[in-house]
């Protein structure tokens, strides 16, 4: 697999999966959507941002190795969760 492809498959499976714990919190999701987000999908949020970081550590570890690859994934962990802060800090829901 090529090299680049791997990293931004990573990077893309962390940014998701913060985003969707980040929707999973009642004020981010009423500050995306304008309204709170009901039990039910809070639930669905919380166990497809668990999922999806799980499956980061994948191309991670298929690249660099089992011991390497978990050192890269807490790293692609906090560039993933770098995307989301910033767009709920700097871009408030427009009304």
């Amino acid at each position: 697999m090529n090299y680049a492809l791997t990293v931004a498959a990573a990077l893309l499976l962390a940014s998701a999966g913060m985003t969707a714990l980040a929707l999973a919190i009642d004020r981010h999701h009423r500050q995306v959507y304008g309204a709170d987000a009901s039990p039910g999908a809070r639930l669905v949020l919380r166990v497809a941002g668990a999922v999806l970081l799980a499956l980061a550590i994948w191309p991670c570890v298929l690249l660099w190795g089992a011991g390497a690859g978990v050192v890269a994934w807490t790293g692609m962990l906090t560039a993933g969760a770098l995307a989301p802060a910033l767009a709920l800090a700097y871009y408030p829901r427009r009304k």
